[in-house]
Order: C-alpha cells, then sequence, then structure tokens
C-alpha cells in the first residue's frame, strides 16, 4: 500500500481510466468520475482523523456524502488503486478495511454488525476486511467483521456474511460460491459476475425438479 498522498490519488486516476471503458482520459476521469471525487475527499478527510481532527473529517465526510452520494467514514482503511463506479448509494463504514486495486459498483454497503460491550456501547472491529483485487457488484451487501480474500468476485446484490477465500466467485443471498468453467483470475469481470461459471445450487434446485417430474409421471401409471 502506497503511503504518499499524491501516489495515492494517481493510483485512483489510473483505476478509473482503466475500469471505466467510458473514461478516456485522466482529464475526464478528474472531472466527470463522482467515485475519485468521492475517493479524493476521503483521502484528505482519512489523512484529518489520522491527525486527531475527527469532528472535522466527519463533518467534511458528510459534506462529500450530500455531493457524491457516496458515504465513506474517515476512519476506514483503503489501499491503492481504488474505484467506485457511478457509486450512488455506496457506504463503507468506520472500521471497513480494504486492500489495493478493489472496485465497487452502486450501492454496495460495507456494513458493521454491532457488538455491545457490558456498558451497551459498540466496540471492536464491525465492519469487512476486503483483500486485493477484489470486485464487489453493484448492490451487494457485506456485512460484519468477515475477512474477503484477494481476487474475489461477489456478484450483484449478493448478501455475504461469511468469510470468501482467495480467488472465490460468490453470489446469492445468503452468498454462496460458484464454480468457474475456466480460470479468470486475471480478467477483470464488470459487477463480478463471470458468465463463465455453474451455479452448483442452480444446478441442484434443476435436478430436483426434473426428479419431481419423472416421479409425477411414474405416479400417473401406476
Amino acid at each position: 500500500m502506497k503511503t504518499n498522498f499524491k501516489s495515492l490519488i494517481l493510483s485512483d486516476l489510473n483505476a478509473v481510466v482503466l475500469r471505466d471503458p467510458a473514461t478516456s482520459s485522466k482529464w475526464e476521469a478528474a472531472l466527470c468520475s463522482s467515485g475519485f471525487h468521492a475517493i479524493l475527499c476521503y483521502r484528505f478527510n482519512h489523512f484529518l482523523w489520522q491527525k486527531k481532527l475527527k469532528l472535522i473529517a466527519r463533518i467534511l465526510s458528510q459534506m462529500t456524502r450530500f455531493l457524491t452520494g457516496i458515504e465513506i467514514h474517515p476512519a476506514a482503511s483503503i489501499g491503492e488503486g481504488f474505484f467506485i463506479d457511478h457509486g450512488m448509494g455506496v457506504v463503507i463504514g468506520e472500521t471497513s478495511v480494504i486492500g489495493d486495486r478493489v472496485t465497487l459498483y452502486q450501492n454496495v454497503t460495507l456494513g458493521g454488525v454491532n457488538l455491545f460491550d457490558k456498558k451497551g456501547k459498540t466496540s471492536g472491529k464491525r465492519h469487512p476486511s476486503i483483500g486485493d483485487d477484489v470486485v464487489i457488484g453493484a448492490g451487494a451487501q457485506v456485512l460484519g467483521p468477515i475477512h474477503i480474500g484477494n481476487n474475489v468476485k461477489i456478484g450483484a446484490n449478493a448478501v455475504v456474511i461469511k468469510d470468501v477465500k482467495d480467488g472465490a466467485s460468490v453470489v446469492g443471498i445468503a452468498a454462496h460460491q460458484i464454480l468457474k468453467k475456466s480460470s479468470s483470475e486475471n480478467i477483470f469481470c464488470a459487477y463480478g459476475l463471470d458468465r463463465n461459471f455453474t451455479d452448483p445450487i442452480s444446478d441442484e434446485i434443476k435436478f430436483l425438479r426434473n426428479r419431481i417430474k419423472a416421479l409425477e409421471e411414474k405416479n400417473k401409471n401406476l
């Protein structure tokens, strides 16, 4: 993870150009990408948070939320090359930890599960930790202090409440792993959905439907 502020911003800017086919230049990314505007403000707010200027950081983060529709708590930790595509409705909670080259789409929530101490106050890590090179599709909810491994793809509208191992692709509510027909670790999959896969749960449901149909036909002939 880069620590130099300028290097971080450049890596975020390059991420927009590399991963958004609708953006053709860094100038266009800097002027037109709400996701880049949000991460730029977050970098500054995070700096203020680390300098113990927490109230100012929170106020500025709320202003950023109002302007971009993207809510990033200034205490969250986010690596280099971070990209939010479209962005509206994204929420990243206070104790979230995000690795390098991660992509989020609109309406993604990295949400917290409250852990209360004896005095009734929340404490400890409540939000997920995301590895490197992860893609999280639109509307996905990643909830609680779980760990998402490197090179993971989370499909649109998935609800993830358990750890996901490196290289896995998950879909559904609650999210479950799908099986890839071929390796796609080095291929960027928009919205976290690799079309070249089979869903074991869907296959099982199809098998059961066919089995029930066959048993019904057998019943009719008795």
